[in-house]
């Protein structure tokens, strides 16, 4: 994700008096990247035990809930 995108998102959870320095965009935008590979990863588990190529919307809200995400 674009670390502008993750600083709006930012911005709209906090005052807005506050300010969100460089370093902590960049560390949610490893957090998003890690929480994206760890669903997907687990989404793509399911979908290969059940002979699947594609990934979809029900696999990841599955991989969710398999990992107490719901």
């Amino acid at each position: 994700m674009r670390i502008a995108n993750i600083a709006r998102i930012m911005k709209n959870a906090v005052p807005a008096t506050s300010k969100i320095s460089k370093e902590a965009k960049e560390a949610v935008q490893e957090c998003i990247s890690e929480f994206i590979s760890f669903i997907t990863s687990e989404a793509a588990e399911k979908c290969h035990d059940e002979k699947r190529k594609t990934i979809g919307g029900e696999d990841v809200l599955y991989a969710m809930m398999l990992l107490g995400l719901e």
